[in-house]
């Protein structure tokens, strides 16, 4: 993330902003706040994308079918460029059928779901269940040649006292207050997530290879939510000839744990699996969606707005993320429906390969804005590109000078209560002049803070202002994030046309305002660490 120094985030803290001069159109707020709230068409788009499409993992036919009716959408309501942008992915997967039961000390059904990339089982298997603790490369040798033909359970119990039970959340006035306030410790540094990840991904690499050459039935891990909500993700690989391991499931915890205590108090547990689950190699890119809304006298400066449309694969994909893609698709239909004619063009773009760390909007970025010198470390180059360190200075791109603004929905269906201001503090009295018209609809909170995890920071960190939403949580981190309860059901309409219509103001408040929003400084390398022998040599 782009760093800003100590001295600066001092005066952010102890100087009044300035009072905003924005000119707002409230003619135009009233004309889409009446197209948004009394004419939406969001929970359309939102029915078809999850109960129709159903989940939408990258690369998987689903996905396929998505980015295409998502680009024909674009289409028929007349937007400009309606295309798709692949980027170098790898291979998709997809599931049909799962069950799974316990055959023995008595037959019983269990709730589990397979994890994406892994493969399935040619028919039912069976075979008596262990569990094991595997976390280093060490534990593999040490039960290398005496789990062949076994299940596997790969975790302790599940801690129900550990595991709250699920809430649903609006924010209060004191939250949003609190949020407010920028949070900065001098002293903390950001830590080294590259390195975290790359460590989980060689071992899982080793870890399937051992699967395989163990033969191993297949592997079992417990949710990581309780009652009977099953939280799954990915596995195996999705990198042509690498290992994709061998079948493996996450188990509701209450099932999960009975199994442990069966074998806790000495009882043979024997359990049976029939996954029907398929790789797809016949194209190794994934697509982006884009279309337009073209500009007038400022038509090559661009304001984009974005949402992924990948999604996991347990349930429909809905809060994650088919609510922020249909707000994007939403607020495009409103902006055409009104016959805008912005001086800006207007971008829409609906991401893919965010889940597995994204890859969709870094692609874009790299094509569109900046790229990085190539590394010169044989180590780094023999890793996927995520994993690589950054390398500078950023090598900007003609296009990079020309985005004006980038705005990103992606924390659920819940409503927008405001935005992150990503520790931009000339936009804040901007953004807050923006949300004056929408007050009455719950959105009045700009904060300094940075906020994380999604993809308009691919765009931050090539130093292009790129902007999320606060939204309230609802039960997104409680319930649907990624689990098999991600489906229309948990979607809220109201919601739903609130941020759609918040989200089209904000592209049009963007796309009129005479100058673009204002820029942070662009990111610089990090000032070189000394290590520990220079620190000695040094120390008094």
């Amino acid at each position: 993330m782009p760093r800003i120094s100590v001295f600066a985030l001092i005066l952010l803290l102890v100087l009044p902003l300035p009072a905003s001069t924005e000119t707002v159109d409230l003619g135009m707020m009233s004309r889409i706040r009446d197209e948004g709230l009394n004419r939406s068409q969001v929970m359309d788009h939102l029915f078809h994308l999850t109960d129709v499409i159903g989940p939408r993992l990258t690369a998987s036919p689903q996905l396929k079918e998505a980015t295409e009716w998502t680009r024909s959408q674009f289409a028929d309501w007349g937007l400009a460029n309606a295309h798709l942008e692949g980027f170098q992915f790898g291979r998709g997967w997809s599931f049909t059928a799962c069950e799974v039961r316990m055959t023995s000390p008595r037959a019983f059904p269990l709730l589990a779901l397979p994890k994406a990339w892994t493969p399935g089982t040619n028919g039912p298997i069976r075979g008596q269940v262990v569990q094991v603790e595997i976390s280093s490369e060490e534990d593999l040798e040490k039960q290398r040649g005496k789990l062949g033909g076994k299940i596997l359970l790969l975790d302790k119990a599940a801690e129900f006292d550990k595991l709250a039970d699920a809430q649903y959340e609006r924010n209060s006035r004191e939250d949003l207050e609190k949020m407010s306030e920028f949070e900065f410790d001098a002293d903390s540094e950001e830590g080294n997530w590259r390195a975290g990840a790359l460590k989980r991904w060689k071992f899982r690499k080793a870890f399937n290879q051992f699967l395989e050459q163990e033969k191993i039935l297949a592997t079992v891990e417990t949710s990581g939510r309780i009652n009977g909500i099953v939280r799954v993700s990915g596995g195996g690989s999705w990198e042509p000839g690498e290992s994709v391991g061998v079948p493996a499931l996450v188990m509701a915890a209450e099932h999960y744990n009975q199994i442990l205590r069966l074998l806790d108090n000495g009882k043979t547990v024997e359990m049976e699996v029939d996954v029907a689950a398929r790789f797809h190699d016949d194209d190794l890119k994934s697509y982006n969606v884009v279309a337009e809304i073209p500009g007038t006298d400022k038509k090559d400066e661009i304001v984009m707005a974005g949402a992924h449309l990948d999604s996991w694969h347990g349930g429909t994909g809905a809060t994650d993320n088919a609510a922020g893609s249909a707000v994007v698709m939403e607020a495009a239909r409103i902006l055409k429906a009104l016959g805008v004619k912005p001086r800006r063009t207007i971008r829409f773009v609906l991401w893919t390969g965010e889940e597995q760390g994204l890859l969709g909007s870094v692609a874009y970025a790299k094509q569109h804005f900046a790229t990085r010198p190539e590394t010169t470390d044989p180590e780094q180059k023999a890793l996927p590109e995520r994993f690589r360190e950054e390398t500078w200075p950023l090598q900007l791109k003609p296009e990079h000078g020309k985005l004006a603004a980038y705005f990103n929905l992606d924390n659920g269906s819940g409503m927008v209560r405001g935005i992150y201001a990503e520790t931009n503090a000339a936009v804040k009295p901007i953004f807050e002049a923006w949300l004056e018209p929408f007050h009455d609809l719950g959105a009045t909170t700009v904060t300094l803070r940075a906020t994380g995890g999604t993809d308009h920071v691919s765009l931050d960190r090539v130093g292009l202002p790129g902007f999320q939403f606060i939204q309230d949580d609802l039960d997104y981190f409680s319930r649907t994030h990624h689990t098999n309860l991600d489906t229309y059901d948990h979607l809220q309409p109201k919601d739903m046309k609130q941020a759609s219509t918040i989200m089209a103001a904000f592209l049009y408040n963007a796309a009129m305002r005479p100058e673009p929003l204002p820029r942070k400084p662009l990111p610089q390398a990090p000032p070189a660490k000394k290590d520990s022998k220079d620190k000695k040599e040094t120390a008094p």
